[in-house]
């Protein structure tokens, strides 16, 4: 591998780490703002990205929960992502990457970012038919708003993955055979 190809491939990895803190932040962020908004509602709006609840709350307390569970887990599942993209960048040989580690991380990347996708667009459906009760504040959508962006990519590295699988099987077999 050349000099500039490694050179991007460790530029890639420390952005992958930035992005995996910043979403952890924000996941740990969010979990911090859903006990005050049950325990201490009056501080919600000095918290992180001021998502205050409170009133769907008082109003329904199933719809506060339901909302709130989309948007942790979400959340949640963006930062496993990066952390497994983090693993699969940090123990990849790329001298040799048709590995089984890789095929498996790969197909786990695919399948985090479909659950996020579909997720995303069950969240957003919800979120529109509690629109129409007047349950929702306005400032929710950008928590699912990439939703098609994460299924379609989530599509794309699942056919990744599985050439991945497939070259790992030529790959035993070729070694086998030598």
């Amino acid at each position: 591998m050349s000099k500039t190809n490694n050179f991007v491939f460790w530029g890639l990895y420390i952005v992958a780490w930035f992005i995996f803190v910043g979403l952890s932040i924000e996941a740990g962020g969010l979990v911090v703002n859903f006990i005050f908004s049950l325990y201490n509602p009056e501080f919600v709006t000095n918290l992180y990205q001021k998502l205050d609840l409170t009133e769907m709350y008082a109003a329904s307390s199933l719809a506060f929960f339901g909302i709130y569970s989309f948007i942790l887990i979400i959340s949640i599942l963006k930062a496993c992502l990066f952390y497994t993209v983090i693993r699969l960048m940090h123990t990849m040989d790329l001298s040799k990457p048709f590995d089984t580690f890789v095929a498996r991380h790969i197909s786990l990347v695919s399948y985090f970012a479909l659950s996020i996708g579909l997720l995303s667009y069950i969240g957003r459906q919800l979120v529109k038919k509690l629109m129409h009760h007047g349950f929702v504040p306005d400032n929710l959508n950008q928590f699912w708003a990439d939703s098609d962006a994460f299924i379609l990519m989530g599509a794309v590295i699942y056919i990744i993955a599985t050439i991945f699988k497939k070259g790992v099987a030529i790959q035993t077999e070729n070694d086998l055979t030598v």
